[in-house]
This record gives structure tokens, C-alpha cells and sequence, in this order.
């Protein structure tokens, strides 16, 4: 299908349900474009005369206590996940998630991907498509909608189910533990007490910006700090997203640290993280960072880091350290070579996958 022969459909998809002609903008209520949502939301009793004779497409789902969000499951081709999920997004499903419907089987996909590069696939080969409601009628009312697409050819409707309500706040906690970096070096949540072991820790929640310790190319530049000595050192980090190799720079000593991001949001959450661990440091733009450094700390991806070598190595004085991160194991030939001119790049630390790469400057 072309994209032009899309278009209406999506742009149907998206208007306003279940107003008048006016309230939409002169556009015909959705009850009149698409007759069988009638039958769908009709009472049960009532479906086969609203319906013409029809039952009505879905059993009606199992009430459970306060039930807030309702569960459309659906079964779809790789070719047309895509499609679909942005359909379901039109029809202001709250989330959409696409999983393997033949996972823990012998016929499950494994598909990897890059961070930085585009998925390798929409989904797979039989990709079960799942998206959250407010509301079990907005749910069988994307049903109805979608019934009538030509792209849900191929697709199948295996159910609405209600979500009972939940602590959300409490259970995505859950899967925020303390990371330990070293033995007595931890990353703790605000709402986990500190381990017993911890003699240095740094208290960071999830958010906006990347770097919770929980990556090991954070895990390798944390570990790097702490068995590194940095009383009195200037320091840089450059990329510093959540400020979180700033924040534990300062934690074992640094004197002066500048923390720097090409992203606004991060740049003023690394100033937040910083003051909940009572450290300080110098946040802004790439153009705060200024003459020579003792330590210049980059944990970004490969292809930037490649880029910035003539910069990251202005910012050097003699014998200062270059610590690089974000880099997979086949791409630090690429990264060393980048960096040749200047230094002799060395892989110091490897985990799943992932280096660390350090230099001294001459």
C-alpha cells in the first residue's frame, strides 16, 4: 500500500471518536462511519440486534478489582507490526510494546541490535503486539476500528484483558537495585538503604539522562575512578548526561570538575544529582569546558568519540588521563587509530561485550 493510500486511513484513525459533526470539525460522528462499533459496544443482550443478527467480536473482559488500564493483545506478521502500532498509537493506546509470540520456544528470534543504530527489525516473524487502555470500550473500540484496515489482514485479536490496579511507583522501583562498582563503592537508589560494605556511594534515581551505573560501559568508568587516585585533579566529563563520573570524581577527591552535555535536560539534571550528594560541580555546554584538564573522562558512543579526538585531546595537559567509554569490542581499532596523532590508546577494562579505553598524555 502506498503512502498516500495510507494517510486517510491513519488520519481516520486519529480523529476525534464519538463527537457530533461539530464538535470534530464538520467530520461525521465515528459511530456513523464504522456501523458495527454499535454492535461492539452495544449491551450484550442487545449485540445480535444491533449487529443485524452478528454476535458481538469479543467475549467482554474479566472484571477484577478497580481494574485502570486494560490490556489489548494482538498477534500480527512482521510486516505489518509497524503499521500497527502506529495505528494503535492513533487511537491513543497509553503504550504499545511488541514482543516475540514465540518466545521460550524452539522457534524464537534472537534480533540485536546497536546502540545509536536503528532496529534491526519492526518485530518478528509472529510478533505479539500489546497495548494499554484506559478503558475496556477505548480498547474494543480500536478493535472495531482496526478490523477494518487493510493493513490488520493477516493480524488476530487474541483478547482484552483488565490490568488490576497497582503500586506502579513501588514496582518499577523494584527494578532499580543498588549496583555495586567495587566491593565498597556502590550506586544506591534514594528509596534502598545503603549496604553495609559501602564506604563511598552515590545516591542517583532513573531519569532523563543516561548514566544509572547499571550499563557496563558506567560500570567500567566508575570502576575506573575508584581505583585510580584524583585528590586535587581537574577534571572533565564530557558527555556527562545524569553527571554520574562527575558526581564520583568528586566523591574521591577531584578538586575541580567541569560536567558538560550537548543536551539542555541533562546538563541540568547532573546539577540536580550533584546537590542531592552534596558535591559540587560545573555544569554546562560543550563551551564550558576551557583549557587543560588532569583527567578527561568521554563516556559516549564509538562514532562521536572518533569525532571529538582532536577536541578531547586540546583539553589534555601532559600527562593527564584520557578515559573513553560507550565503545564495542570490534570498534576500538577504529577509536584507537582516530586517537594515534595524539596518544596511545589502550583497552584497560572489557565487560560483556563493552571497553574502556584509557591513554596518558605525553
Amino acid at each position: 500500500m502506498s503512502a498516500e493510500e495510507r494517510a486517510p486511513t491513519l488520519a481516520a484513525l486519529a480523529a476525534p471518536r464519538g463527537g457530533a459533526a461539530a464538535a470534530s470539525g464538520g467530520r461525521a460522528p465515528l459511530v456513523e462511519r464504522t456501523p458495527t462499533l454499535a454492535a461492539l459496544a452495544a449491551p450484550r443482550g442487545d449485540a445480535a440486534a444491533a449487529s443485524g443478527g452478528r454476535a458481538p467480536l469479543l467475549e467482554p473482559a474479566p472484571t477484577l478489582a478497580a481494574p485502570t488500564l486494560f490490556e489489548l493483545l494482538l498477534l500480527a506478521p512482521e510486516a505489518q507490526v509497524e503499521e500497527l502500532s502506529e495505528a494503535l498509537e492513533a487511537l491513543d493506546a497509553f503504550s504499545v510494546s511488541v514482543t516475540d509470540a514465540d518466545a521460550q520456544t524452539p522457534a524464537e528470534q534472537a534480533l540485536f541490535g546497536e546502540p545509536g543504530l536503528p532496529a534491526p527489525k519492526a518485530g518478528w516473524q509472529r510478533s505479539q503486539v500489546q497495548a494499554l487502555f484506559g478503558s475496556e470500550a477505548a480498547a474494543r473500540e480500536a478493535v472495531a476500528l482496526l478490523q477494518h484496515q487493510t493493513f490488520f489482514a493477516g493480524c488476530e485479536v487474541q483478547g482484552i484483558q483488565a490490568l488490576p490496579d497497582a503500586d506502579w511507583v513501588r514496582q518499577t522501583q523494584e527494578q532499580f537495585a543498588p549496583v555495586p562498582i567495587t566491593p565498597t563503592f556502590w550506586i544506591v537508589p534514594s528509596w534502598h538503604e545503603v549496604p553495609a560494605t559501602a564506604q563511598h556511594t552515590i545516591r542517583l534515581d532513573p531519569g532523563q539522562a543516561f548514566g544509572t551505573g547499571t550499563h557496563p560501559s558506567t560500570r567500567m568508568c566508575l570502576r575506573w575512578i575508584a581505583q585510580h587516585p584524583l585528590a586535587g585533579r581537574r577534571v572533565l566529563d564530557y558527555g556527562c548526561g545524569s553527571g554520574i563520573l562527575a558526581i564520583a570524581a568528586a566523591t574521591f577527591g577531584a578538586a575541580a570538575i567541569d560536567a558538560v552535555d550537548i543536551d539542555p535536560v541533562a546538563v541540568q539534571t547532573a546539577q540536580r544529582n550533584a546537590q542531592h550528594n552534596q558535591v559540587r560541580l560545573h555544569t554546562g555546554l560543550p563551551e564550558l569546558a576551557q583549557g587543560r584538564y588532569e583527567l578527561v573522562l568521554a563516556n559516549i558512543l564509538a562514532t562521536p568519540l572518533v569525532l571529538l579526538a582532536p577536541l578531547l585531546c586540546q583539553h589534555l595537559q601532559s600527562g593527564a588521563d584520557l578515559v573513553l567509554a560507550g565503545i564495542l569490542e570490534r570498534q576500538a581499532d577504529e577509536v584507537r587509530a582516530a586517537y594515534a596523532p595524539w596518544l596511545a590508546l589502550q583497552v584497560h577494562d572489557a565487560e560483556d561485550g563493552w571497553v574502556l579505553m584509557s591513554a596518558c598524555a605525553p
